[in-house]
């Protein structure tokens, strides 16, 4: 019962951070006498209910409990706290109009879903291997959220039209030199999980294991591509996000597919 209520504040707290996010980005902060200060530590709260609810789920007796909806959550969690620490110091606070509402979603599965029973204890090098892995997949998915909102951006400034929420934004070059800063962090994170799985997994090539390996150099080469791609030739605009939303469905399907498949359809 405590759990619930517990959720159920976290989830009203990010809905509000992400429904005033809203308001300020339409109608303007000026006119709403919104600050984002103030957005952040309503999200910052939702965010410290949000990990105190998912700590015990996670971290069990036998282990590391990261079954699809507690993945999901913590996934979330840890691109909902990236955001807030980022937005201290670069303007992406926006990106938390979904962010947060994805955070709230997550805590409604996690309420609805409660975790089964954890799996075997594993050791330290594999915990680090899944939590870089688990960050790379944040900063990537922020930056795909960036890439979607610069394509909404240039657009509407291509068609001549930078009225409503588009005057509000940062000019293009910057959201895009945001976007690529999130993709060079996510990729050294995505390197540095590659090579932690190689060190620290047996076999990474292993039945169970092999189509997550595959996806994962496949994110790794699209976005290694997109960064050379942005050195040598100065790629921006449409083709960087393209570039960017490919890479990351490669790795939305490396996780959340196998999960998908053998904990919904298969049942295991």
């Amino acid at each position: 019962m405590t759990s619930s209520i517990t959720g159920l504040v976290a989830i009203a707290l990010y809905l509000l951070a992400s429904g005033l996010l809203v308001m300020r980005l339409t109608r303007g902060a000026a006119e709403t006498g919104i600050g984002r200060t103030r957005i952040l530590l309503i999200g910052s709260a939702a965010f410290i209910i949000h990990a105190a609810l998912l700590y015990p789920a996670i971290l069990t007796e036998s282990g590391l409990n990261l079954g699809l909806v507690n993945a999901m959550s913590l996934i979330a969690l840890l691109t909902a706290g990236l955001l807030l620490t980022a937005a201290i110091r670069e303007p992406v606070e926006n990106l938390g109009i979904v962010v947060f509402a994805a955070a709230a979603a997550s805590i409604a599965l996690l309420l609805i879903y409660p975790p089964g029973p954890a799996g075997t204890s594993t050791s330290w090098q594999l915990d680090m291997h899944i939590l870089i892995s688990l960050l790379a997949y944040s900063i990537l998915g922020l930056a795909v959220l960036q890439a979607l909102l610069l394509a909404v951006q240039e657009y509407h400034l291509h068609n001549r039209q930078p009225g409503g929420f588009i005057r509000s934004l940062p000019p293009l070059q910057t959201m895009e030199g945001l976007m690529f800063e999130m993709i060079g962090v996510g990729f050294a994170l995505l390197t540095l999980a590659l090579l932690t799985g190689v060190l620290f997994l047996e076999d990474i090539f292993a039945q169970h294991l092999v189509h997550k390996t595959v996806l994962s150099i496949g994110a790794w080469l699209v976005f290694a591509t997109l960064l050379w791609g942005r050195w040598r030739f100065g790629w921006r605009g449409r083709t960087a996000i393209r570039w960017t939303v490919g890479g990351f469905v490669f790795l939305m399907l490396a996780y959340f597919g196998s999960k998908l498949v053998l904990e919904l359809i298969l049942g295991r």
